[in-house]
């Protein structure tokens, strides 16, 4: 009996290596692969590299993810305290004071990602047209990565001049607020308490 069954799978193995043989001898015949990208469906996209939910995140100023480090190390976004101002309790000049801060930022992400946007899309048209030499795609790329770089800025500067103007209560609120779970002590300097 084991010899027998060892026979059988001795064979079973045998068709599914021929099997696995016929495969990739098809595939390398025919050029078919059976993998997909990651990127189908985004060759539609007017800018490759952007979906319209990035474009619309950075043509009108909003973070776009950028504050990351600022946000989840427990220092407040301005536009995110704004929208909890009830709730932490702001006084009239917290208001006023997170007020000028996230507006003087939204528009300085506004501008600059209108010009990141144009660059990314610059870049695509490049490619697009088949007009792109090294010369023109080390401008285009060195510019995105610099505009990039000081948009993220803009926005973690935001959050840095914000987190001084909340006292520790309203800290710890806004995380709870936000959901972060295991909120911990901000560590910088506070309003009042």
């Amino acid at each position: 009996m084991t010899g027998r069954r060892h026979s059988f799978l001795g064979r079973l193995l045998a068709v599914a290596f021929a099997l696995v043989g016929l495969t990739a001898s098809n595939v390398l015949a025919t050029g078919e692969t059976y993998a997909k990208s990651p990127y189908v469906g985004e060759e539609y996209r007017a800018i490759k590299s952007l979906s319209a939910e990035d474009v619309e995140e950075l043509l009108s100023g909003r973070g776009w993810g950028q504050a990351k480090p600022a946000e989840l190390n427990g220092y407040p976004g301005p536009r995110h305290v704004l929208d909890l101002a009830n709730k932490l309790s702001l006084s009239s000049a917290q208001q006023a004071a997170i007020e000028r801060i996230f507006e003087a930022m939204q528009a300085q992400a506004m501008r600059i990602g209108h010009d990141y946007v144009a660059t990314e899309r610059a870049l695509d048209d490049g490619f697009r047209s088949k007009q792109i030499d090294r010369s023109r795609l080390v401008k285009l790329t060195e510019e995105a990565a610099q505009l990039r770089a000081k948009l993220r800025q803009i926005h973690l500067q935001a959050h840095l001049e914000t987190a001084p103007l909340l006292n520790r209560h309203q800290h710890l609120k806004y995380a709870k607020l936000r959901g972060y779970r295991g909120a911990h002590e901000p560590r910088h300097q506070h309003g009042g308490d």
